[in-house]
């Protein structure tokens, strides 16, 4: 294994270890216990049905919104799933699955990457709201994908985005669609390691996926 996957490796176990006494430590935030009584497996199906729903022009969730927020959802959130995905503005994550306010908790970073920032608020999602499902959602033509296979030089902090792809790049070579779909599994393989998400999962309490997202389509797959 190379330094640097032993170094993000470390700094991530200790992140998660961190977070998770800091998570754990709010009194004031009970478990969330309306949605988050699904399965892990119920709320997959629950995501891929909305998804078939956004396909077939059929969505229902607009429907929902104002009468959610006359529920008080302001009060309190209670998510059945997390997405980790891109910041692309194509990849609305509410829309594609046809979920209304209050649940889904969404953390959206440019190449849907795990940083320790990341993983500290989907541990939150795990931790205090119960969450039963975290997807990684990579899509199509990704910008910090094609940026990161080019691997030119760019302005800002751009760049930084770089090392987090690389081992997607390292694996699938220079297909964008192919990378894409390696750095979902690969983040969802990061997020696993957390110690909260990873005791979640333990318990059977908790799911975590790939998926892919299709542009042109609205389709959305799961990855094995």
């Amino acid at each position: 294994m190379a330094a640097g996957e032993i170094s993000r490796r470390a700094v991530l176990t200790g992140c998660a270890a961190t977070g998770a006494a800091a998570i754990l430590g709010f009194g004031s935030v009970s478990r969330a216990a309306a949605q988050s009584r699904l399965s892990p497996e119920e709320a997959l199906k629950t995501l891929m049905d909305g998804n078939a729903r956004f396909r077939t022009a059929r969505m229902t969730s607009f429907q929902d919104d104002l009468r959610l927020l006359k529920q008080k959802t302001a009060e309190k959130q209670e998510p059945f799933a997390a997405v980790l995905s891109c910041a692309d503005s194509r990849v609305p994550v509410e829309i594609v699955f046809d979920q209304s306010i209050g649940h889904v908790f969404v953390t959206r970073v440019a190449g849907n990457v795990a940083t320790a920032e990341v993983i500290g608020s989907l541990e939150y999602g795990v931790a205090v709201l119960g969450t039963r499902l975290i997807m990684v959602l990579g899509h199509g033509a990704c910008g910090a994908v094609s940026a990161t296979i080019a691997a030119k030089e760019v302005p800002g902090q751009i760049s930084t985005l770089y090392r987090y792809i690389r081992p997607a790049v390292e694996r699938a070579g220079s297909d964008v669609e192919a990378v894409t779909r390696a750095n979902a599994q690969i983040q969802a393989r990061v997020l696993r390691e957390s110690p909260v998400i990873a005791g979640a999962i333990g318990q059977g309490r908790l799911k975590v996926v790939a998926a892919y997202y299709e542009l042109a389509t609205g389709t959305i797959t799961l990855l094995g």
